[in-house]
């Protein structure tokens, strides 16, 4: 695609999946967890599975989702350091450095918004060493609700004061994007190769990008 950037003002980047390998995700959730919460409580890994994925999933959607601090209450367990733990896995998508240089030599606004809790966006901005890239970095901690709510785009727009019609966004999360899209942000784009470990998702009411490389022509 040849993408019209003279028309764009600022870019809104998602960090999970969008510009990090959602592997170090994936794995935390889904493996390391469970498997803390097992030997804690004296549990089958089946069992602690199938206790921890049914709490997940009432918070789906919510703050509490991404909030380390409410799972270390929830789960007894010390979720920040347990990250810490395996900051290692923390992977910046290969197309990612190269899209941010691109956009810094285009002289856009860049700004990071996520659902991510302050303490997991530092640990990973620390790490990565991608914090010199953005102009903002807001979390929906910062406003008080979530990507996937409409109003979270609404405060995010005061705060920043972007023009609707010369906004880019790109997320791996759909939801977020159609509440984006509700608000009336005009480019929007799915990123469809959130983790190293898994095939690319296609999407079939966005524009899907498997690599930021489709955007740097």
């Amino acid at each position: 695609m040849t993408f019209p950037w003279q028309d764009v003002t600022w870019v809104l980047l998602d960090m999970d999946g969008t510009l990090l390998d959602k592997h170090y995700d994936d794995y935390f959730w889904e493996t390391l967890v469970p498997r803390e919460y097992a030997r804690r409580r004296g549990l089958a890994l089946e069992a602690a599975r199938t206790d921890v994925f049914a709490r997940y999933q009432r918070e789906e959607g919510t703050l509490n989702w991404t909030d380390i601090d409410f799972w270390s209450r929830e789960l007894d367990l010390d979720i920040p350091a347990l990250k810490e733990s395996i900051r290692h896995l923390i992977e910046v998508h290969p197309d990612t450095e190269d899209f941010l240089k691109y956009l810094r030599r285009l002289d856009k606004q860049v700004a990071l918004v996520t659902n991510a809790h302050f303490k997991t966006w530092r640990l990973k901005m620390n790490h990565t060493g991608l914090t010199g890239y953005f102009d903002e970095i807001i979390s929906s901690f910062d406003l008080g609700f979530p990507k996937e709510e409409v109003r979270f785009w609404e405060i995010l727009q005061r705060q920043l004061g972007y023009d609707l019609a010369h906004t880019l966004l790109v997320d791996d999360n759909a939801e977020a994007l159609a509440a984006a899209q509700s608000h009336g942000i005009r480019h929007l784009f799915f990123k469809a190769k959130s983790s190293s470990q898994q095939p690319p998702s296609n999407h079939t009411s966005f524009t899907t990008l498997i690599s930021f490389h489709e955007l740097m022509v």
